[in-house]
């Protein structure tokens, strides 16, 4: 399974490491939550969570400075000893000599935070869960049309990147070109980018790679976006029945989330950014409780039962 380094933890939380002498990049998390080890504190350790991080704050501090030197120090033992990745002080509370004296001991990095404990604890698992969610890698661009995340699919050399790049000249953002990365952060959300080392460009067959933040300016690039809809582009083919009304959504899934899916036949002389902006727009006004082609739907059988009256 993939982690985050507590050194990434403390620059993402601008965290202060008072244990600088251990090394943050050699403990990894695997676990998206946190805990605060009150009970264990106490001395209860059934059920104990010991791979999330462990968040000290004001109630677990207060309790703390009432207990004898013995009992705490046995605490403290017995929480660092069973090997927990890291131990966070929120509100700027600094840890005392028993604390420093066993997280160096057990090698347990031992960090500061200057935010309140729940901001702290909100943060932290957002963060988290976003870098430990599943994750999986497809052919395509994504792209932030109005607001909407529209990934675009299709064969290769089907003019998915040049679709984008009439979408990126029209105002609308790029998220990335050829490689999204899709992670499950929830039942309902998806979130795509671009790997490192192709963001921002778009390859176009005949001219090459072009950059995109260098030629539009970095209001033409956007490095994370939620996947909304997803438009797969296929050759015209004449015996299929496309879907003209729209009456029922289609979808695609991925990582068991289902996203709303449009195939849109590709024949010369279709404006192809055009018609995504349509879909966009169209998906937003269905968001908002309008739907085009259930009111077409209505008018039909508002007339109908005019004509039989």
């Amino acid at each position: 399974m993939h982690g985050v380094t507590i050194a990434e933890l403390v620059e993402k939380m601008n965290l202060k490491n008072v244990t600088a002498e251990l090394d943050t990049e050699k403990t990894v998390l695997t676990h998206p939550d946190v805990n605060r080890p009150a009970l264990q504190l106490a001395g209860f350790f059934d059920h104990f969570d010991n791979e999330r991080v462990q968040i000290i704050g004001y109630v677990e501090q207060a309790y703390i400075s009432q207990l004898e030197d013995e009992v705490k120090r046995s605490r403290y033992d017995q929480l660092l000893a069973s090997k927990v990745p890291c131990i966070v002080y929120s509100r700027g509370m600094e840890p005392d000599e028993d604390m420093m004296e066993l997280c160096n001991h057990y090698g347990v990095p031992c960090l500061v935070s200057e935010k309140t404990t729940s901001d702290l604890m909100a943060e932290v698992i957002r963060w988290l869960k976003v870098k430990l969610a599943p994750c999986i890698s497809i052919h395509g661009v994504l792209v932030d049309v109005f607001g909407e995340g529209v990934l675009i699919m299709g064969e290769s050399g089907i003019g998915k990147s040049e679709a984008a790049l009439e979408l990126i000249k029209r105002g609308h953002r790029l998220v990335t070109d050829d490689v999204v990365e899709i992670r499950k952060v929830s039942d309902e959300t998806l979130i795509g980018s671009a790997p490192d080392i192709t963001r921002h460009f778009i390859e176009l067959r005949g001219i090459g790679i072009i950059d995109v933040k260098t030629l539009f300016g970095v209001e033409s690039v956007k490095d994370t976006q939620q996947i909304d809809m997803v438009i797969k582009l296929e050759d015209w083919n004449k015996d299929k029945e496309y879907d003209r009304l729209g009456l029922e959504d289609q979808y695609t899934e991925f990582l068991g989330n289902k996203v709303v899916c449009h195939s849109i036949p590709i024949r010369p002389g279709r404006n192809l950014a055009i018609i995504v902006e349509s879909a966009s727009v169209n998906y937003r006004q269905k968001k908002m409780g309008y739907n085009a082609a259930q009111e077409l739907y209505r008018r039909v059988q508002a007339n109908l039962a005019k004509k039989e009256m």
